[in-house]
Formats: C-alpha cells, structure tokens, sequence
C-alpha cells in the first residue's frame, strides 16, 4: 500500500485534483503557444511548420505571424495564469490540509522561515526570565538560535520534581522552549499552566514541567533528549540544551562570611553574594552547548540573576573554556535592577566584575548597559521590595577593558524588565 500511497492525491475528496488539472491545462496551453511562437520563427521544429507557413500564404496572402502571434501570446497569457493558479491552489489545498492556521499566511510563513535559517548562529546563556525575555526578542532575527541552559534551580515546581522524581529541574528549560515556540497560542498556554491550590498534589506545577518529566520517563531518563522532544511539540525555532545533566546544587558565601546552599535559599540571605559554587564541582557539560557555542557567530550572557542564572553556567569548565576560546562577539548584558539577598548596592561594573572572577578568564567583550531611568512610582514600588536601580557606571566599565552598549533597554508596564525587541535589536546590529 505504501509503495502505491502517491494514488491516494487521484481520490475523491482530496480537492487536489482540480488544481493539478488547471495546472496541466495551462501547460498545454503554454506548448501550443510555443509552437506558435516556432511557426512565427519559421524554425523547423516538425516537419509540418514549413507547410502550414505556406497554407498561410495560400489562402489568406498574409504571412502566419499576422494570425498566430496574437493567438500565441493569448494561449500563452493564459496558459501562465491557469498554471499558476492551479499551483497556487494546490499548495493551499495541501497546506490546509497538513496546518490550517498555517495555510492562512502561507507566504509570510515560507519567507520567514527561509529569512530566519540565513540568520548568524547565536547562543544564549543564562536562565530565569531573563533568558526567555532576551530569546523572544531574538527569535524574530534568526532561527539558529541555541538556549544553554543553567539546572541549579532547586525552588518552587522545578524543585519539588527534582527532590520527589530525582529528573533535572525542568522550569528554565520550559520558560525557554516556550519563549522560542512557533506553535499555537492554546498549546504555548497549556504548556505554561499552573495548577492551582484545589488540586492537591498538582498544586504550583506547570503542564510543561509534568510534560517535561514525563518524556524524561519515556527515555529512560534522558533529559537531554527528553527537551529535544519538547521542542519538537512545540516547534522551536533553534535549540535549548542545559548546560549539564549532572544534577547540581549551588551554594552561596555571602559577603558577611554566611554560607548558603541550594539557589532558592540565597535571596534569603542576608545580601549581597561575594562568591557561588557548584557542588559537586567540575560537572561534565553537554557536548551539543560546547558545539553550539564554538560555531556560534555572538554569544550572549544574560540578562538574568547574575549569580543564580549567568554565573552557574561559567562555573562548568567546558563551557567557560569554549566561550574563551570562541572568536565569536561575546557580548554580556547587565541586569536592570539590584535583587535583594544576591546584588544589594551592585552597579553595573559590579556586575561584570562579579561575572568575570567567576568565570576566571576573559567570556565577553561588550556589556549591554540600560541607561534609562524608569517612572518613579515604579522604582518606588521597587524599593518597598529592597530593589533599586542598577547604575550605569559605563566609565568604569570601559577602564576595566570592555566595550560598552549603552542605551533604552526597558520596558514599562507594571514591571521594570528588559524589552525584547530592544535587547534583540541592540545584539542583532552587532552581527549585522
């Protein structure tokens, strides 16, 4: 049956056929034309041309172009329009059929699709909201977009999973496939649901992270191939890979010689943070993140808690070397506002300071600095929360070598957070 299965277009119903009839109809009307075009020519193309040019001649005194060229650009006219049609048709029927929501845009659809693949290789790194902020903005430049992505989350959904099913935290992971998704709206939505408290048990876990754990089940405990599945569902454009399957935890000495384990711990701390760790120390990194990073075209670190989302990433040897070791731009982009217990009192240089020593060796050469000053009654309601903004002491950040970015980064809405289209803009111009 499957060897026959091309018949299947020939059955009633499958509103094909019409199509590929107009279309054959117009390529026969597209050959007569032609040879119309070869008696006006006068070129031998069948032995019957001469002898019709003469018949011509014969009863009308007029030479066969006289009559045939007008018929032949009719037929040809014609012939193009129903060829046309008839594959224009037939492409729709078939798309319909395979995506309805897809056929309606159908070519903005294949156009962007194609424009994205020539896009540069750009990588990603981080966590939180962040991370998924900065690939939302960036996934409408470029379709070669790889996420690496920190697994040290031990808080909320992610770490309840972690500590009851022992899988890798699934949260970040989801923010970012979702971020990238061209499905549906309804499935990006089911994916991001959280059950609320009248569910006991399922009571502050999202679909996606179940979702997640449960492909993760299905292969035998591979994450790593259980995210690549995800991303299939929800038709990504690019990839998103942890940046370690090792299961890690993150500990935190603060700067009044505290120390803090586990990541959901340390906001609670007495900020800010003088130095993070992973325990155990040295995890094996992923090889398709060490890949992506060294044929990446600009790698980006950030935005995102620059302890608790960049720097865990850094303290994994593999990927800190291969980002040293890239040619690529390497831009790093600062946070907006301070976050209580991790970065009290920072400014933007000691952001990239804190970034760098961890990293112990030079990962970026640009820093993207937001210097708009967000409303006042937003800062206000900030500082109830102990959050100030981040200030953007670029001068000290070009004496400490690197080169700056500096502009309006920001979105206001009832949050102070990076604007996507901004932030990608911003990174796209340097590869451009």
């Amino acid at each position: 049956m499957t060897k026959f299965s091309g018949l299947k277009w020939l059955y009633p119903g499958m509103r094909v056929k019409r199509w590929l009839l107009l279309a054959t109809f117009g390529v026969l009307l597209i050959t007569a034309a032609g040879l119309g075009l070869a008696l006006i020519a006068n070129m031998a193309v069948f032995d019957l041309v001469g002898d019709i040019n003469n018949f011509f001649r014969l009863h009308t005194g007029q030479p066969a172009a006289a009559v045939v060229l007008p018929l032949s650009l009719v037929l040809l006219g014609g012939g193009m329009l129903c060829l046309g049609f008839g594959i224009r048709g037939a492409v729709i029927s078939v798309a319909s059929a395979v995506s309805p929501q897809a056929a309606r845009g159908l070519a903005d659809a294949v156009f962007r699709t194609r424009y994205l693949q020539q896009g540069s290789n750009i990588v990603v790194i981080g966590g939180g909201t962040g991370l998924s902020t900065m690939l939302r903005g960036l996934k409408e430049y470029t379709s070669n977009i790889t996420a690496v992505v920190t697994v040290s989350d031990d808080g909320g959904s992610s770490g309840r999973l972690q500590r009851e099913l022992g899988v890798l935290p699934p949260g970040d992971i989801r923010n970012c496939l979702v971020a990238l998704a061209d499905a549906e709206p309804l499935m990006r939505d089911v994916f991001q649901h959280r059950f609320n408290g009248e569910v006991s048990g399922l009571a502050g876990h999202s679909l996606g992270n179940l979702f997640l754990v449960a492909i993760t089940q299905l292969r035998q405990g591979d994450f790593e191939q259980a995210v690549k599945d995800a991303a299939e569902v929800l038709r990504i454009r690019g990839n998103v890979l942890p940046s370690t399957v090792e299961r890690v935890s993150l500990r935190a000495v603060m700067a009044d010689g505290a120390v803090i384990q586990g990541e959901s711990n340390i906001e609670k701390g007495k900020g800010p943070v003088a130095q993070v760790a992973l325990t155990p120390e040295n995890p094996k990194p992923v090889a398709d993140a060490v890949e992506a990073i060294r044929r990446a075209d600009l790698i980006v670190l950030g935005p995102g808690s620059v302890f608790t989302s960049v720097i865990p990433n850094l303290l994994i040897p593999g990927i800190s070397e291969a980002i040293a070791r890239s040619k690529a731009l390497r831009v790093y982009i600062c946070n907006v506002m301070t976050q209580p217990g991790e970065t009290d009192g920072f400014k933007a240089s000691d952001h990239v300071r804190a970034v760098s020593e961890h990293a112990g060796r030079r990962v970026f050469d640009y820093v993207l600095v937001n210097e708009r000053v967000p409303r006042r009654d937003l800062l206000a309601k900030y500082e109830v929360q102990g959050q100030v903004r981040v200030e953007p002491d670029v001068e000290k950040i070009r004496q400490m070598g690197f080169k700056c970015i500096v502009g309006d980064f920001i979105s206001e809405t009832n949050l102070v957070r990076h604007d996507p289209e901004k932030l990608a803009r911003a990174i796209a111009r340097l590869v451009e």
